[in-house]
This record gives structure tokens, C-alpha cells and sequence, in this order.
């Protein structure tokens, strides 16, 4: 704590209070959650260095597929590291700038990956509906355009949340009812209204994932529309196999988050704990589980896989 005056103090620092009512679940959580966070680690970097190595896999498909797995690493390393210092060494504290830091990467890169999956989807459509236009509508210089559009959107777009956070005038009340620094966690230890807060965080939210769902849905809709109409032998199951792997990798991320929103909405009917157990899931969860999915689905990646295992061996 930091005194100003006479009567006033403001935090300097947090202390981020896991589990506070069942604390023997740090214990049997710490395994998995390591498990699963140095699989994350592995298998993105793994898929990272294929599609670098693999000239075949340089094709806008699997350059978008990367993006999501240099977003995923991100979102891993600024959380897990620290969710995993708290259970095996109690360090819960978490300084007032690296709180509101690690605040603004989960909302930018959780934001940018919607926006990510949003652009695959775009491409399935393109790939699916207008194959013979796929290679002049999709190509590297597409990619380029889509990364800094996801780039731009989501940094600007999520910045005012941890802004707005820190400028809150925090008195004596330091400690997070959370493993990680969530906007609404943090902005309740408030002296001030969070009202603003709590509106911006809705409305950022739906108004960023929520239109990213809508034209990933809408895209998969024009999809199966143009997957029924075919009547060659084999072609349904060809079509749908090319969007199987992305398709997969949205309804982990939308399940999660979803089942995440619904906590919160019943929160005085679940146990306190288990919004915060599926916040700190949705940070590993997908990461470990994407590209193994596309290593398992895709017959390029999964001999490419192959072939740079056989020769680090």
C-alpha cells in the first residue's frame, strides 16, 4: 500500500486469493494444469515449426492456423506461469501494473482469436462455395491484410477495459476473488461506480465475439447450404472434411466460453470456485487441444509432423 494525505491509501499491488473457500484444490489442480500447459507449450510449437519447415504448408490456411498458435502461447505464458506460482509457492502477489497488463493481453488476444477463427471461417466459405476463386480471393497478401486488421481491431478495441480499470481509485481492499486479474475481479475492490465497467465489459465483449460468432455461423450456414447440393459420390464427405478440423476448434473455444458466461449468470446457484476453475481452463484448454486436433485431422500437417520428428530423431 501507498498512503496520499491523511485519511487515503491506494494499492500498489494485489493479492490474487485462488480458491479461497476450498484451497485443497490447489493441490490436485497443479498436476493437470501443468500437464496441460507444457502439452500446449509443446504441440504449438511443434505445429509452429512444421508449418515454418513444411514448404506445402505455406498456404494461407495454415499461416492463419499459426496466428492462433502464437496467440495461444501468449494467452498461456501470461497466465498459467503465474496461476501455477500461486498454487506450488504461494506468490500471490501481482503488482498494480502487471495486474492491469496481464488484464489487457487476455481481453486483446482472446478478442484477436475470435476474430482469427472469423477469418478461417471466411476462408472454408471461400475454399467450399467458390473453389475456382480461392486462389486469386485467398492468397498471402490476404493474409497480410487479415493480420493487421485482427491486429488493429482487437489492440484498439480492448485497450479502454484495463485503462478504465487503473484509473479506478483502489483503497484498502487488495485482494482478487480470482487466480487471474479479470476486469470485473479487480474493478469490484473499487472505492468508485463500476457501472461504466461492468457496461463496457458487456458490451465489448458481444459487440467483438459476439459478431465474430454471428459470421462464423453465417459462413458455416452458406457452407452446408452448398455441401447438400452436391451430388457427386464422396463430395459431402470431401467438403466437410476441409472445414472438420476448424470447425472442432471453434466449438472448443465457443463451448468453454459459453459454459464460462453461463457460471456468472447463476453464479449464486454454483459454488464461487468453479467460475474461477473454467477462467483459468479457457486460458489452456483450447490451446492444447488445437493443434493437436489439426495434427490429428489434417494429413498434411500430421506427415509433416512426422517427417521433422524422424529427423530430430
Amino acid at each position: 500500500m501507498t498512503t496520499h494525505g491523511n485519511d487515503s491509501t491506494s494499492v500498489s499491488d494485489f493479492l490474487l486469493n485462488c480458491f479461497v473457500r476450498s484451497s485443497s484444490w490447489q493441490l490436485w489442480l497443479s498436476l493437470p494444469l501443468s500437464l496441460l500447459f507444457l502439452l500446449a507449450m509443446g504441440a504449438n510449437v511443434i505445429l509452429l515449426i512444421t508449418i515454418r519447415l513444411e514448404v506445402s504448408l505455406h498456404q494461407p490456411m495454415y499461416y492463419l492456423l499459426s496466428i492462433v498458435s502464437l496467440l495461444d502461447i501468449v494467452v498461456c505464458l501470461t497466465v498459467i506461469p503465474k496461476v501455477l506460482a500461486i498454487f506450488w509457492f504461494d506468490l500471490k502477489s501481482i503488482s498494480f501494473h502487471a495486474c492491469f497488463l496481464q488484464m489487457y493481453i487476455m481481453n486483446c488476444f482472446f478478442a484477436m482469436e475470435s476474430c482469427t477463427f472469423m477469418v478461417m471461417a471466411y476462408d472454408r466459405y471461400v475454399a467450399i462455395c467458390q473453389p475456382l476463386r480461392y486462389p486469386s480471393i485467398i492468397t498471402d497478401q490476404f493474409v497480410v491484410k487479415a493480420a493487421v486488421f485482427i491486429l488493429a481491431r482487437n489492440a484498439l478495441l480492448t485497450v479502454s477495459i484495463p485503462i478504465l480499470s487503473a484509473r479506478l481509485h483502489y483503497c484498502e481492499r487488495n485482494v482478487i476473488e480470482n487466480c487471474i486479474c479479470a476486469n470485473m475481479s479487480v474493478s469490484r475492490l473499487s472505492c468508485d461506480d463500476v457501472t461504466i465497467n461492468r457496461l463496457l465489459q458487456f458490451a465489448g465483449g458481444w459487440t467483438l465475439l459476439g459478431s465474430d460468432l454471428i459470421l462464423i455461423f453465417l459462413s458455416y450456414t452458406l457452407i452446408l447450404r452448398a455441401v447438400l447440393r452436391l451430388k457427386a459420390e464422396g463430395a459431402v464427405a470431401k467438403a466437410l472434411s476441409t472445414c472438420g478440423s476448424h470447425f472442432i476448434l471453434i466449438l472448443f473455444f465457443s463451448t468453454i466460453l459459453l459454459v464460462f458466461v453461463l457460471t456468472h449468470v447463476v453464479k449464486k446457484k454454483v459454488s464461487p470456485n468453479v467460475p474461477v476453475l473454467l477462467n483459468v481452463l479457457h486460458h489452456v484448454i483450447p490451446a492444447a487441444l488445437n493443434p493437436i486436433v489439426y495434427g490429428v485431422q489434417t494429413q498434411e500437417i500430421k506427415q509433416g509432423i512426422q517427417r521433422l520428428l524422424k529427423k530430430g530423431w
